[in-house]
């Protein structure tokens, strides 16, 4: 018998997806060695604006080949930028990829990294699989990033209050633990793209985990012992000291790796300042080392502009 947890996320991952997605990613599965699936989440899904950046995760049957897959094994994913001309119009998408095992054993929760199950707790769509016999690992593997994003909230949020809170309360520690800068009240977009789907989740995951303790109209309480809390938040501790270090060594990886950076970088820059910055082939190679003299271009541009207003 199916779970309900289970049958929520398979229903939103076999979903009909956005064309656009569904182009992209077919496009995308060539630039990547073993593909097997790829997972299309975030902002873009929930907004269907186009204009920004697509999220994708390519999920892989093996790591890939050469001094790269050796590091993506310890320090994963591997980050690049793409961009696919669609029905007339220029797509982007920033992507991560990382073996399919990495991202099963990941949305378990038992591992020092939040990013996986904090990521794929949010609605996200299969776009792309190489055989129907890969989607059961993968809907398996995301309800298990529900669950495990769940039991972390019942934990960090209050000892009893809307599901919101909840959910808010996880938000907010795991971009402490990501080391991510995220703009005050960020969680909230991301609930309220579907506050009900929110509220079902949380509740479908704790009664299966034997967690909900109470449920009344606006509010619920999971069912904690002192000593299952302070556990939780000893674990919760260990992954807040830990995350830090382990995404500096991964945003140190990227400067290193990240395929397509200087085109983001240019994309990120013109769109935000409105200053265009000419790509060259030894900028294209060579991005960190390139950035002083970009940034320098920049500040001129913009002085020339406040001289001329």
């Amino acid at each position: 018998m199916t779970s309900p947890v289970l049958a929520m996320v398979e229903a939103e991952l076999r979903a009909p997806a956005p064309p656009h997605a569904v182009a992209f990613a077919r496009q995308l599965v060539s630039a990547f060695e073993n593909p097997v699936a790829v997972l299309f989440y975030g902002s873009v899904l929930r907004t269907g604006d186009l204009d920004g950046v697509m999220d994708f995760y390519v999920l892989t049957s093996q790591a890939r080949r050469g001094w790269r897959g050796v590091v993506a094994r310890k320090l994963w994913p591997d980050v690049s930028y793409h961009e696919v001309e669609h029905q007339g119009r220029t797509l982007r998408a920033k992507v991560a990829s990382m073996t399919l095992a990495q991202f099963a054993l990941a949305a378990r929760g038992r591992e020092i990294d939040t990013t996986i199950w904090t990521r794929f707790v949010q609605p996200s769509a299969l776009v792309w699989s190489s055989s129907a016999e890969i989607e059961p690992v993968v809907i398996n593997a995301v309800a298990e990033a529900a669950h495990s994003a769940a039991r972390f909230a019942a934990a960090l949020g209050p000892v009893e209050g809307p599901s919101e809170a909840y959910w808010s309360a996880l938000f907010q520690q795991t971009y402490k633990a990501e080391f991510r800068v995220e703009r005050g009240g960020r969680e909230q977009s991301i609930l309220a793209f579907d506050a009900e789907r929110y509220d079902r989740l949380l509740v479908a995951c704790w009664r299966e985990q034997g967690l909900l303790d109470i449920l009344a109209p606006g509010s619920v309480q999971p069912n904690l012992t002192e000593e299952a809390r302070s556990r939780f938040g000893r674990a919760w501790q260990v992954r807040r000291r830990m995350g830090k270090s382990l995404n500096v060594a991964r945003l140190i990886k990227a400067a290193f790796t990240f395929e397509g950076a200087a085109r983001y970088a240019a994309w990120k820059i013109e769109r935000h300042t409105g200053v265009p910055v000419p790509l060259t082939p030894w900028r294209e190679k060579h991005p960190v080392l390139a950035a002083p003299g970009v940034l320098w271009d920049l500040w001129r541009a913009q002085k020339a502009r406040k001289a001329e207003a």
